[in-house]
């Protein structure tokens, strides 16, 4: 009887044992997930450029980053969304180049409220400054906005800031007009209600601000002639010379002189080289998303991912755009 029982024992510790090492073996094979990681980009109003291409980002790299949960959010644009990278509240943000240029010197908005933390992923395509109005106001030029009311973006944006550089080009200061403070929407319905006059628009063309106004009105872009845009650059190095060609708008026949900055992708220092590069890997291997979502990233392209980047770059996008 005793030697059955060890002979019993010794079977039942065998079995254990080679279960043990088949269990191990299993798990051996098991792929972990990818542990997630949140993304919050930052984009501008739903009227502007900023928010669809911030959607398509979104879904570029949920699809393309093993474990990323990314997700737009509409905010007050180039201002805002650099306090919000340095609060920590955002991961990536879309940012005028000039604005992220202010914020890591500490100077125009930023005066005394510097943000060195901030780099750049990339630059993607020329904003435009668009100066619009209506027919029917009879404002033909820049010179004519005097005593008009002029919306001139939300209060500290990044398209006050051009309003208020290209007025003073023509001489003309904010004691000079009726300043309203409204964002690409509210401006559009001004517009359309004849509640303003003029209205500053800073974004990729054609706007859907713009586009908007246009289906019910005759509408007219003021030029910022050849001389003045001269001027402008010579003290604002980050502006660049443009078209704005006929038939971008319904009722827009002849070309238009303008200026643009350059939007670009804003991160701090807090993103690692990794993923950086994994981010801005998935961007460029997926321009056409990308471009299906806003007719601005037409000119995206990875040899002008660099041009007018005002800030440090993120060593991980560096390193993507130096490959070949």
């Amino acid at each position: 009887m005793k030697k059955l029982l060890a002979f019993l024992m010794a079977i039942m510790v065998f079995g254990t044992m080679v279960a043990g090492c088949g269990g191990g073996s299993d798990k051996k094979e098991e792929k972990k997930p990818a542990a997630q990681k949140f993304i919050n980009i930052a984009t501008g109003g739903t009227a502007g450029t900023y928010f669809p291409l911030g959607g398509a980002i979104a879904d570029i790299l949920n699809k393309n980053i093993p474990g990323a949960n990314a997700s737009a959010q509409s905010t007050g644009a180039s201002v805002a969304n650099i306090n919000l990278l340095q609060q920590d509240k955002v991961d990536i943000a879309f940012v005028q180049n000039d604005i992220a240029y202010y914020a890591v010197n500490g100077t125009e908005m930023f005066k005394d409220k510097k943000v060195p933390s901030i780099q750049g992923l990339a630059t993607l395509y020329p904003e435009t400054v668009q100066i619009v109005t209506l027919d029917k106001t009879g404002i033909k030029s820049l010179n004519d906005v005097k005593g008009k009311r002029v919306a001139v973006g939300a209060a500290g944006s990044g398209t006050e800031a051009n309003a208020r550089q290209i007025l003073e080009t023509y001489g003309i200061t904010y004691d000079d007009i009726k300043v309203q403070y409204l964002s690409f929407a509210e401006a559009s319905n001004a517009l359309k209600d004849g509640n303003v006059d003029v209205a500053f628009v800073t974004a990729g063309h054609p706007t859907a601000a713009i586009q908007d106004i246009a289906t019910q009105n005759k509408v007219v872009l003021l030029p910022v002639e050849g001389e003045k845009a001269d001027a402008l650059i010579a003290k604002y190095p980050f502006y660049t010379k443009l078209t704005i060609a006929g038939k971008t708008y319904p009722s827009q026949d002849a070309d238009v002189q303008a200026v643009a900055v350059r939007c670009m992708l804003a991160v701090t220092n807090k993103m690692d080289a990794d993923t950086g590069y994994a981010i801005t890997k998935a961007i460029y291997s997926n321009l056409d998303r990308l471009k299906a979502a806003h007719s601005a990233a037409g000119v995206v392209s990875k040899a002008t991912a660099l041009d007018g980047m005002s800030v440090p770059v993120n060593a991980g996008a560096e390193k993507f755009f130096k490959e070949k």
